[in-house]
């Protein structure tokens, strides 16, 4: 179905026979043993590709909602994530086995740098999750996130299928665990100085805190019991760190969506907001804050007398309050993207990375590589003021230009280019130091002259930096290590790259271009229309120009546009979102869920295009 009330999903004996292509990839197979499958190797299992890329957040949180029906179904379902890279640092196969282990990846990975077997199952949005049925035919695809419980339900009924008929192999699969490394940190990602002088790192790999002494290597404390977990004595990959002004450090415990303090006099870590459980698309955005979902909060800041927190997991900026012990948003609309302005029509897309600095608050706004910044509305800054700002607080983008465009490139600030950024440092003169995470290197942003330029090269996805007296301590993810270099007199030379995403541009006619968003509820739901439409659609363009008709939100997922004439290529940028809920008159509280997922496609404008646009939310494309 096409539009926003699809008929229930089909059942099992009545699915499209569609046969799965072969699984290709130029970098190999990872967590196998160094054996490469191929499909008829998995045949009689349920496959469910996950393809997926190691920058993305909405990636890293359908890992972690596919762990329970990876553990409950181990003996008849195989995962195997297709890694298809966006940035080109993510085509380096050292960087997709560093990720592998980064983010507890327990299932094959097929390390496909080229995006090949992306296009042989048409891909066009980072996640997408595909099942394969034992016989080896396509039977599901969905984009985004919330569709875990969905393919539960769905492997349930293709192992009653299968096992009646004799095509169910049940048996252990293809992971094989790599050797673990011992090294005193794993993948660190981001620090602070303890007012002692000793350092404190999140451990992120590893669930927890680390005390190194003023050295930067020799080990004090570990806080936390080193699992995965969300108890007293207990974190999940966490990563920002800031220092309250009582002493206490908040510590932006990601994976459990929620903020911590730990207390480095008594060593006591309280959990002070957050629920535990994923923030989605109609839930509180402000109130007690341990009765307020949060999502993926991946770095703190004590600014303007409270904690603010870089939300990755919904392109928003939070504060929360200590002394009321409340959460709120800040800035941002959930849209991802890169738009300026008042804070609450501003668009982000993974802030990663916070430093106060007077009457600033940068920003590292990731996958824009961008450096931005927040201010008080109405502050000279010789920039001008838009429209409309009021007394609040505003957002400015320093460096960079969108989702698509990337590279390492210095001068000029309005042509400079970053790749992936996930921290940033204030430094004594004014000027930002930015951990360019995927350029391996140490950027450096001057707002007095407008120019950007290199302090350090030849480090390996540095993610954040603090400063030490004449010295900035980098912390160098990849190496496992925190580096001290002298900051430089003079910048570091680079040859200057730029880059764009390697995907295919999607060939569209002139004109008409009618776009329809698949979704087919879950066997056993419906969608949910008991408080009004459960649909979302939420249509706009980079650059603006090119939809003349057709850019705005609306709640039915078909939508007429009208390319504008004279522009000829440009980024579609279409979000998603679809309540579902049990079908079954006699509950009266019915389990809900929630899909969603924002699509960026690349198009080129030609005769020869097509007129309809097809993007899958869940369910099967034409």
């Amino acid at each position: 179905m096409t539009d926003a009330t699809p008929a229930p999903a089909s059942p099992p004996s009545r699915r499209a026979r569609v046969r799965a292509p072969e699984l290709i990839g130029k970098g190999g197979w990872l967590n196998t043993g160094e054996m490469a499958y191929t499909l008829a190797d998995l045949r009689g299992r349920i496959v469910i590709l996950d393809f997926w890329t190691f920058c993305c957040i909405n990636c890293l949180h359908v890992l972690d909602e596919l762990r329970e029906l990876e553990e409950k179904h181990r003996d008849t379902v195989v995962i195997i994530g297709v890694h298809s890279p966006k940035f080109v640092h993510e085509a380096e196969h050292q960087s997709v086995v560093d990720a592998v282990e980064r983010y507890g990846v327990h299932h094959p990975v097929l390390d496909d740098p080229e995006l090949a077997t992306w296009k042989q199952y048409a891909v066009r949005a980072w996640p997408t999750l595909v099942v394969i049925d034992p016989e080896g035919y396509v039977v599901a695809q969905h984009a985004g996130e919330g569709h875990a419980h969905a393919i539960a339900k769905l492997v349930e009924e293709l192992e009653a299928e299968h096992a009646a008929k004799g095509t169910l192999r049940r048996g252990d699969g293809p992971y094989v665990p790599p050797e673990p490394v011992a090294t005193d940190l794993r993948f660190p990602g981001k620090a602070l100085v303890l007012p002692g002088g000793h350092f404190l790192v999140s451990d992120s790999t590893r669930h927890q805190l680390v005390e190194l002494e003023a050295d930067g290597e020799t080990v004090v404390r570990r806080i936390g019991s080193g699992g995965r977990g969300s108890g007293p004595d207990s974190f999940s990959e966490p990563q920002g760190l800031a220092l309250l002004p009582d002493g206490k450090v908040i510590v932006a415990d990601t994976v459990n969506h929620a903020l911590r303090t730990y207390d480095p006099v008594s060593g006591a870590v309280e959990t002070v907001a957050g629920t535990g459980r994923q923030w989605w698309q109609g839930s509180p955005t402000e109130g007690p804050a341990l009765e307020v979902d949060l999502s993926s909060p991946w770095d703190v800041a004590w600014w303007a007398d409270r904690v603010w927190i870089a939300m990755a997991g919904v392109h928003q900026l939070w504060t929360y309050d200590p002394a009321a012990g409340t959460v709120a948003v800040a800035a941002g609309t959930t849209n991802e993207g890169l738009v300026d302005g008042p804070a609450a029509e501003a668009w982000f897309a993974q802030p990663s990375g916070l430093a106060a600095a007077g009457d600033r608050l940068w920003i590292a706004d990731s996958e824009t590589s961008a450096l931005r910044y927040v201010e008080r509305a109405g502050a000279g800054n010789g920039e001008g003021e838009g429209e409309g700002e009021g007394d609040g607080f505003v957002i400015r983008t320093a460096v960079g230009s969108g989702l698509f465009d990337f590279g390492h490139r210095d001068g000029a600030a309005e042509q400079a280019l970053l790749q992936h950024p996930l921290g940033v440092t204030a430094l004594p003169d004014g000027s930002v130091a930015v951990s360019d995470t995927y350029n391996h290197a140490l950027r450096r942003y001057d707002p007095a002259t407008g120019e950007v330029t290199t302090l350090a090269t030849d480090l390996r996805e540095p993610s954040d930096a603090v400063l030490v007296g004449e010295d900035i301590v980098v912390v160098e993810s990849a190496r496992h290590r925190l580096t001290r270099l002298r900051l430089p007199d003079e910048a570091v030379k680079v040859e200057a790259v730029a880059h764009r995403t390697q995907r295919e541009a999607t060939e569209v006619a002139s004109g008409a271009l009618t776009l329809d968003v698949v979704f087919t509820a879950p066997t056993g739901q419906k969608l949910d229309t008991r408080y009004g439409p459960s649909t979302r659609l939420l249509v706009s363009a980079t650059p603006p120009e090119l939809l003349a008709e057709g850019a705005g939100a609306g709640t039915d997922l078909h939508r007429e546009l009208v390319l504008a004439d004279g522009v000829t290529e440009g980024v579609l940028h279409v979000s998603a979102m679809a309540a579902s809920c049990d079908d079954d008159p006699a509950n009266e509280y019915p389990a809900c869920h929630v899909h969603q997922q924002d699509w960026g496609v690349p198009v080129r404008v030609g005769d020869s295009g097509t007129s309809r646009l097809t993007l899958v939310l869940a369910g099967l494309g034409a």
